[in-house]
């Protein structure tokens, strides 16, 4: 099982004045916490893409980019493109130039996003919201599979036996449909025969087990081979050298996180009950000490039917980048390999 990190470049905001306080800081230990992660063994790290004040991934792809001139092994991808909004062939030439650059480590994960202000900042109607991804989607696979396209659809000028260039080292740059709950999302992607990376935020891991065998079958429907099947898990979470102690630091953040986006959506505020409950054996939080995640990596896995990928978005305001950091050593050091071996035993 490949395991990695999922950051949305979260900014340092006075919480009084509500302006940045140094985003170059907060640029470079972002950049720092990728090389670090690569040092460690980790399997893959994506950046997001948001167009908030909170977040600083808006151009995801560039912060890639230097990443990937600072790294050796590490996957870089998205987490995910908001392709809705966004021009597929761009998206295409962007990730492609980003896959040259890291000697073919780039991959993306495609998805509508979990926020709409790329909708307006970018002229588009929420009305075509899912016509708009679908189709988008279509098109991003095809400028993948054909130099040449030809294509036409409803929101984007055609394209007239037009070549896409820069291509891609890697003959397939892995792309990936990024789902929440809806089942359309997991029966399209397996038809369409992309890997999956499903969002599990909150609530219990296992009640996505039926979404995820409608995805197999989907996909085994449509003929794809099965062996090319591949299931991510992307959850909140944290990991630090005490249970206890990992909880208490991690809280603050993820209460602080949930109120604000809370507020906007009028979610009852969070509370440590109920953020405890997300924290026990089958909630969605992977928060802890090394061997208790890695552990829970395991029964989310088992849960799935089997995941091939997990990856941890420890993005939370209250976190510092010493404590990140940290938590990067013990996923390299201590998470990856109890669950590899785990993973083994059970294969034995």
């Amino acid at each position: 099982m490949e395991i990695g990190i999922d950051s949305f470049a979260a900014a340092s905001i006075d919480p009084e004045t509500g302006s940045f306080t140094d985003p170059v800081k907060d640029m470079s230990r972002l950049l720092e916490r990728m090389v670090f992660a690569d040092e460690m063994g980790l399997d893959s790290f994506a950046i997001g893409e948001h167009y908030r004040k909170d977040f600083l991934d808006s151009a995801n792809a560039v912060i890639l980019a230097a990443a990937a001139a600072r790294t050796k092994n590490i996957r870089l991808g998205s987490a995910v493109t908001v392709l809705s909004s966004a021009d597929p062939v761009r998206v295409f030439q962007n990730f492609a130039t980003l896959d040259l650059i890291s000697n073919g480590r780039a991959e993306m994960v495609i998805g509508r996003g979990s926020f709409v202000d790329s909708f307006p900042l970018f002229g588009y109607a929420l009305q075509d919201y899912n016509e708009l991804f679908e189709e988008k989607f279509e098109l991003l696979l095809k400028i993948r599979d054909q130099e040449v396209v030809t294509w036409s659809g409803k929101f984007r000028p055609p394209l007239r036996n037009q070549p896409i260039y820069p291509r891609p080292l890697q003959n397939e740059i892995p792309i990936y449909r990024g789902v929440g709950g809806t089942p359309a999302s997991f029966a399209k992607a397996g038809q369409q025969g992309v890997p999956l990376m499903v969002a599990v935020i909150g609530g219990q891991t296992h009640r996505f087990r039926p979404l995820v065998d409608l995805y197999r079958k989907s996909y085994l429907d449509a003929g794809h081979p099965k062996e090319k099947m591949k299931i991510g898990l992307h959850s909140l979470g944290f990991v630090g050298e005490d249970y206890e102690k990992a909880h208490d630091i991690y809280f603050p953040g993820y209460a602080q996180m949930f109120n604000k986006i809370g507020e906007e959506r009028g979610w009852p505020p969070v509370t440590r009950e109920s953020f405890d409950a997300q924290t026990d054996n089958v909630g969605a939080l992977v928060v802890g000490d090394p061997q208790l995640v890695a552990e829970k990596i395991i029964r989310h896995s088992e849960a799935l039917g089997g995941i091939d990928r997990f990856t941890f978005q420890m993005d939370n305001p209250l976190l510092t980048h010493e404590q990140l950091m940290k938590a990067i050593e013990l996923i390299g050091k201590e998470v990856i390999p109890r669950v590899r071996k785990m993973v083994g035993n059970a294969e034995m």
